[in-house]
């Protein structure tokens, strides 16, 4: 079933909206989370116009409660709601508090070890350890390293969107990382591949555990000629008020709010057409999860029928190309945030970085068929 000419038009308009509004005018940029939120309202708007045969659409209090409470509930460990609004809150009122100290210790630890291995460790552990840890606080973790380091600007953003596609990837690994985890893990629970805990880590590990070493080699590389001798360098002054540290938590919940909401009101396009596109191009086509909530795109792409390969596919095409952009993942979100990225700045790295990491597990998935 092929939807109507007006109501895709639609879907176009807001997809060209969100991909480039940003970069192209200011007060959205300003604004991202508002604006991204209307793009969210607009968009399961014109999915009410929409029927799909087992599939709800448009405004229902279903969504309307997911959108309230996934900000609060983003991962479940033991039986303990952890929510990124809550993590982000908490830790960004302990930094507040004894920031003095944290940071006194990173800039040590930093001297002592010198800055590419210091690159090279905060990528590759906070990588790897945040399939246990969850992305959400392997990300708070990276931020207010990176934000102690005596770094120009630049070297800042390089080193955090690095260390960002690397939490990405690794979160996958465990249905503890990230909700893209949990929903793969629950959708192929039964016949014919029984996942269980580990289960991501089998199939994937092999393709993970090497790129994450690979961005950790990359990150010390784009810190080699920076000096901590440097006197025209220096570690940022902590200057945030209480006022802050709570609003960048309100604005981390309008986010995730915002991303639910585009999700779910792109799901006629996801189900009308992704499901259609065989793996080889639907691994490139999932380059939109730079901008769209990944677990959505998993829940709707992800399936028992699926061979080993569609699934391989599918999931590193979702989780390599959600460090492109912020939006495309939670450490995106927190980490932009707090250092003030802008998508412009976050862009100049991640776009390339994006689309060069997805050629290499290209060749190595559907070219050598490893």
């Amino acid at each position: 079933m092929a939807l109507e000419p007006g109501i895709l038009a639609g879907f176009l308009v807001i997809f060209l909206a969100v991909l480039l509004g940003p970069f192209k005018i200011h007060v959205i940029e300003e604004n991202l989370e508002v604006f991204l939120f209307v793009c969210g309202i607009a968009a399961m708007t014109i999915s009410g116009f929409v029927e799909i045969p087992g599939t709800e659409t448009g405004w229902r209090m279903e969504i309307i409660e997911e959108a309230l409470t996934s900000p609060l509930n983003s991962l479940n460990i033991g039986g303990i709601p952890i929510g990124i609004f809550q993590v982000v809150l908490i830790v960004g009122l302990i930094i507040y508090k004894w920031h003095d100290p944290i940071h006194k210790a990173i800039r040590k630890m930093a001297k002592a070890l010198s800055l590419k291995i210091m690159a090279f460790i905060l990528i590759a552990v906070l990588g790897l350890f945040s399939s246990v840890m969850s992305a959400i606080l392997a990300a708070i973790i990276l931020v207010e390293m990176v934000n102690a380091l005596p770094l120009s600007r630049k070297s800042k953003i390089d080193l955090t969107v690095i260390a960002c596609f690397s939490i990405g990837l690794g979160a996958a690994l465990t249905p503890l990382g990230e909700p893209l985890a949990t929903i793969a893990v629950s959708k192929l629970s039964g016949e014919p591949y029984h996942a269980d805990f580990m289960f991501l880590f089998n199939m994937l590990g092999k393709y993970i555990i090497p790129g994450i070493l690979a961005y950790g080699i990359v990150g010390m590389f784009f810190l080699g000629k920076v000096d901590m001798k440097d006197s025209g360098i220096k570690a940022e002054a902590y200057n945030e008020t209480l006022k802050d540290v709570i609003m960048r938590a309100v604005k981390v919940y309008l986010f995730i709010m915002a991303l639910t909401f585009l999700g779910d009101g792109f799901k006629p396009i996801i189900f009308e057409y992704f499901i259609r596109i065989p793996s080889t191009v639907l691994y490139w086509v999932n380059m939109v999860s730079a901008i769209l909530d990944n677990a959505t795109l998993c829940a709707a792409e992800i399936g028992p029928a699926l061979s080993e390969l569609q699934i391989k596919s599918i999931l590193m095409g979702l989780l390599i190309a959600g460090g492109m952009l912020i939006p495309g993942n939670i450490p995106n979100i927190i980490s932009a945030g707090k250092l003030g990225i802008t998508s412009k700045e976050w862009a100049r790295l991640g776009v390339p970085m994006g689309l060069v990491t997805m050629g290499i597990y290209f060749a190595i998935i559907f070219v050598l068929g490893i």
